[in-house]
């Protein structure tokens, strides 16, 4: 009964949180504004910023700040959630934490193929990252190369995955990525079973599974159509995970000849059979969708599951993205219909 009743106080929590997220017709209004310090002074006027951003001055934000300030809004829901959750819920919350970690490491790593061009300072999130990571990002931060950068990882889980990329060959920064979101997902789907059970156990399952399979049927047919990779090559770039595309599906895809015999297969597939309309170029709309759907559906359907967590989490940075995507058209003096257009898209 306490991790039932405990659970309920989460959903309430949850749900609160999910009311003051941008809705549609907000969007309609951000299109409408011609500046970044308006987009700014109207969010703090909202339920879900006023809060967080109560003693921030628009009018003294620098270009690349507003960025930074979105995605700390992420961190401070998540951090808010942690506080609120359970040792059980919580298990949940640092599992789904470590993207921030990979998103974090990766903008170090873009500082550093960027030869130094790129500025990173994430001293704004340096208190998040201290209590819910072992990783030092002000030391990954200053990292000036790739092997330091590498040696700074020592004794985390990454170090050994980044290690053995440069044995052989000299990686590119996609490598490095490839390799961090490969673990990352790998991770994810040997641990499931220790960590959750029953309705949990089920709905993570359910989540992910489609996740990896339409990220890999994305990466197969980017793979062959805009990079004209060979088959050993694209398997070693998939997840490593199999959930309602066998292996059988897997390799008819990745050897097929040409673009109309990868359609033919996809065609056979259960994501076709789920998405009639679904077709090679449509892969990524898709997938957001079938992420999307999933989440809302099931956390709805179990409000008590930590299904409920991923579905906030997954929405409150489309949210970022979204209102990051209205900035930048605004920035470049996008009309409201061409600003509208690409946060449908995004």
């Amino acid at each position: 009964m306490g991790s039932l009743l405990s659970y309920s106080g989460l959903s309430t929590k949850v749900r609160a949180m999910q009311s003051k997220l941008i809705k549609e017709a907000q969007y309609q209004e951000i299109a409408q504004m011609h500046s970044v310090t308006a987009v700014v002074a109207y969010l703090k006027k909202q339920p879900g910023f006023q809060d967080l951003w109560a003693d921030l001055d628009e009018n003294s934000l620098h270009r690349g700040d507003i960025e930074k300030l979105l995605t700390h809004t992420i961190y401070q829901n998540f951090a808010k959630l942690y506080r609120f959750a359970n040792p059980e819920q919580r298990t949940f919350m640092a599992l789904y934490f470590k993207r921030y970690e990979l998103a974090t490491m990766k903008d170090c790593l873009r500082k550093i193929f960027d030869q130094g061009h790129a500025e990173l300072d994430l001293s704004l999130f340096k208190d998040f990252f201290d209590r819910h990571s072992k990783l030092n990002i002000e030391k990954l931060a200053n990292s000036s190369t790739v092997e330091e950068f590498v040696s700074n990882l020592e004794g985390s889980e990454y170090y050994k995955p980044l290690k053995k990329l440069g044995n052989d060959y000299t990686p590119s920064i996609f490598d490095y990525g490839m390799a961090l979101d490969q673990y990352y997902f790998a991770n994810i789907w040997s641990v499931k079973e220790k960590i959750f059970k029953k309705r949990d156990l089920e709905e993570i399952t359910k989540a992910y599974g489609n996740k990896f399979d339409m990220l890999n049927l994305q990466w197969i047919y980017r793979s062959k159509k805009y990079y004209h990779m060979t088959p050993a090559d694209i398997y070693a770039l998939l997840i490593p995970v199999r959930y309602r595309l066998s292996r059988k599906d897997i390799s008819a895809l990745v050897e097929s000849a040409d673009e109309d015999e990868f359609k033919n297969i996809l065609d056979t597939t259960y994501y076709k059979k789920r998405f009639p309309d679904l077709v090679p170029e449509k892969l990524e709309a898709f997938y957001n969708l079938s992420l999307k759907t999933i989440l809302e559906t099931e956390s709805r359907k179990y409000p008590h599951s930590v299904i409920m967590l991923y579905s906030y989490l997954y929405h409150k940075e489309h949210e970022v993205d979204r209102l990051t995507t209205a900035i930048e058209c605004i920035r470049y003096g996008l009309s409201s219909t061409e600003i509208l257009d690409y946060i449908a898209k995004t």
